[in-house]
C-alpha cells in the first residue's frame, strides 16, 4: 500500500471514531486470538481489492498479544538448566544469548500477560519465582549483571560488559514483579537490588556514572549527557543499602534545543527516541518537577512532537518517512544493527544522527502516552504493510527505499512497545511500580517532586 493511499484509509479511521479513548474500560481483556484482527468495514469510495486496516483497537490488542509471546514463548524454560528464565535478546537472529534488558522487560512482560489473560496468575508467578532463583545464582560484579549471556548456562557471552544500564532494567523488571506478586517473589526481589552497589559504579572524581565495566579494562564511558539512564538514579538513590546521593542525577549535561517550531527540550545525543522512552515504561513522571524545574514526562512529549515534525517534513525525501511512518531510534537496517538511528535536534550541532529511510514500529509505538493520535496513525499504516507483520506482532524495522524489512524482533523493542501500550491503556504498569517504595524513595530523595 502507497503512503498516500494509507493516509487516506488512515485518515477516514481516525475521522469515524475507531481510534481507541486514552484509557480504557477494562484492565482484564481475554487473550487475543493467535491469527491477525479482521479488517472493518470497507468504506465505498475504496476499490474492492484495497485491504482496509483493522480498527487501532485491534491493532493494539495485536501487537500486545505478539510482544507478549516473544517473552513468553522466547525463554528458556528447562528447569535443569541453570539458564532458566533467561529470555533471547532478539528472533530468530543470535539463537542462544539472552540478554539482561530483555529479562527485565519480559519480567514486567508476564505481569501484563497475567492482566490481559493471556496467562494465569499460577503461571506467572511459577515462571517469576523461578526466574529470579537464577537471577540470584547469575555471575555478577557488586551486584551488576553482564550485558549478553548464553541462555542456557547464564555465562557472560561475547566478553560483553557489566552494564549500569541494563542491570538498571533488569531491575525495574525485578522490582515489578516483586511488587506485584508480594511474599516469596518481594523477599528474592529485594535480595536482588539490595546486593547492587550503585556507589561502585559511580567516578569519584566527577560524580557520575559509568556506563560500563570489563573486567579486562576496567571501566569505560560516562553517563554525561541526557539520556535513557533516569531509571539508574532513581535506582540508586532509593537504595536502602548502597544509596547514591543527588549528585549523579544533577551533573549531567541538559542541553536545550528544538526543531523547526517545535519547543526546546532536553535532547539526547543521538536523538534516538527510546532515549526518551524507556525509563517511562516504569517510573510515571507525569506531574512531577525536579530542582532544576524539569519535567521529564513533558520533556519527552516535546521530544515525540519533533520527531513527527521531521518525519513530516521528510515525506517528499524519503520513501519511508512521513507523517505516518516517524520514530527515529536504535533498531536493525538494512546494514545491521545501529545505534545511531536519530533525528534532530542531536549532539551541539544537529549533525549526530544517521538517518538511511530506516523506521522501527517501536519508535512511534514507545511513545503513545505523550503523543497518541500520531502513535495510531502510524500503527495503522504499519499495519497496511504485510512484510512488517509477524507472529510477535510489528518486526523490528523497514525501509521502503531498500525494499527491506527486518527478520528479526529485537527484545527491548517489543518491550517498550507492550509496557508503553499497557500503560496507555489503563496505567498497568505504573500501577505496580508506583506503589513501590524504594521508587517512590528514589524519586523524593532526588527532589523529582509531585507539583
Amino acid at each position: 500500500m502507497n503512503k498516500r493511499l494509507a493516509a487516506v484509509l488512515i485518515l477516514l479511521l481516525l475521522l469515524t471514531g475507531c481510534v481507541a479513548p486514552a484509557v480504557a474500560t477494562q484492565v482484564k481483556v481475554g487473550p487475543t486470538p493467535t491469527g491477525l484482527p479482521v479488517a472493518t468495514a470497507t468504506p465505498a469510495h475504496v476499490p474492492a481489492e484495497t485491504e482496509v486496516p483493522a480498527s487501532i483497537a485491534e491493532v493494539i490488542e495485536w501487537e500486545m498479544k505478539g510482544s507478549f509471546d516473544f517473552f513468553w514463548e522466547r525463554t528458556n524454560t528447562d528447569e535443569n538448566s541453570p539458564g532458566y528464565g533467561l529470555i533471547r535478546d532478539r528472533y530468530p537472529g543470535s539463537e542462544g544469548i539472552a540478554s539482561m534488558a530483555s529479562v527485565g522487560f519480559g519480567l514486567t512482560a508476564y505481569l501484563i500477560g497475567i492482566e490481559k489473560g493471556y496467562i494465569t496468575y499460577e503461571q506467572g508467578l511459577d515462571r517469576v519465582t523461578r526466574t529470579l532463583d537464577t537471577l540470584l545464582t547469575l555471575e555478577r560484579k557488586e551486584g551488576f549483571y553482564y550485558h549478553f549471556v548464553d541462555m542456557q548456562t547464564g555465562k557472560r557471552a561475547w566478553n560483553s560488559e557489566i552494564s549500569s544500564i541494563d542491570t538498571a532494567i533488569l531491575l525495574m523488571g525485578v522490582l515489578s514483579a516483586g511488587e506485584y506478586f508480594g511474599g516469596e517473589v518481594e523477599t528474592k526481589a529485594q535480595q536482588i537490588y539490595a546486593a547492587v552497589n550503585w556507589p561502585w559504579f559511580i567516578d569519584p572524581d566527577r560524580n557520575m556514572f559509568y556506563m560500563a565495566y570489563r573486567p579486562e579494562k576496567g571501566f569505560e564511558g560516562y553517563w554525561d549527557f541526557y539520556a535513557e539512564q533516569l531509571m539508574l538514579y532513581v535506582l540508586a538513590a532509593g537504595s536502602d543499602t548502597h544509596p547514591t546521593d543527588q549528585m549523579p542525577y544533577y551533573v549531567f549535561t541538559r542541553h536545550y534545543a528544538k526543531y523547526g517550531d517545535g519547543q526546546p527540550f532536553i535532547h539526547s545525543w543521538f536523538g534516538s527516541l527510546f532515549t526518551y522512552q524507556f525509563s517511562h515504561a516504569w517510573i510515571d513522571f507525569r506531574g512531577r518537577t525536579d530542582k532544576k524545574d524539569t519535567n521529564w514526562f513533558d520533556n519527552s512529549v516535546e521530544a515525540s512532537l519533533a520527531q513527527v515534525s521531521f518525519a513530516t517534513n521528510m515525506d517528499e525525501k524519503y520513501s519511508t518517512l512521513g507523517p505516518n511512518a516517524w520514530g527515529l531510534t536504535a533498531c536493525d537496517g538494512p546494514d545491521g544493527y545501529n545505534g545511531l538511528y536519530g533525528a534532530p535536534p542531536s549532539g551541539f550541532d544537529n549533525q549526530q544522527h544517521f538517518i538511511d529511510d530506516t523506521i522501527p514500529p517501536a519508535g512511534a509505538i514507545g511513545s503513545i502516552i505523550f503523543v497518541p493520535e500520531p502513535v495510531q496513525r502510524a500503527m495503522l499504516y504499519y499495519y497496511s504493510l504485510e512484510d512488517l507483520k509477524g507472529p510477535y506482532g510489528f518486526k523490528d524495522a523497514f525501509n521502503l527505499s531498500r525494499d527491506w524489512f527486518a527478520s528479526d524482533v529485537i527484545g527491548i523493542d517489543k518491550g517498550i512497545s507492550l509496557l508503553m501500550l499497557a500503560n496507555y491503556q489503563e496505567d498497568m504498569v505504573y500501577k505496580i511500580t508506583m506503589e513501590n517504595k524504594n521508587l517512590l524513595q528514589g524519586l523524593e530523595r532526588l527532589q523529582i517532586i509531585e507539583n
